[in-house]
């Protein structure tokens, strides 16, 4: 049986930071991203541990996929696209 993956952005408070990245266990990764577990980590350094997008996907070898289209996106975009999924 092959594991799904997720693509997924994450970040601060403030809504200055965008983290995008790929996984095969999102619960994992956003309690990471939010204890702070990797020490000099991007999402440590800049408290980037608000998830507000994923995309899950049924094979673990598209979310990086994804995960690399969308950093190679303008920040306007990126916002365009977490606002569609999650207006709020």
């Amino acid at each position: 049986m092959e594991k799904g993956g997720t693509t997924c952005i994450g970040t601060n408070k403030n809504r200055t930071t965008l983290y995008t990245g790929a996984t095969s266990d999102i619960e994992s990764r956003v309690v990471e991203h939010k204890g702070k577990e990797i020490n000099g980590s991007f999402s440590a350094k800049y408290n980037t541990g608000i998830l507000v997008y994923f995309e899950n996907f049924d094979s673990i070898e598209e979310a990086p996929d994804r995960e690399k289209y969308i950093i190679g996106k303008s920040r306007k975009c990126k916002m365009s696209l977490i606002s569609r999924f999650n207006p709020a």
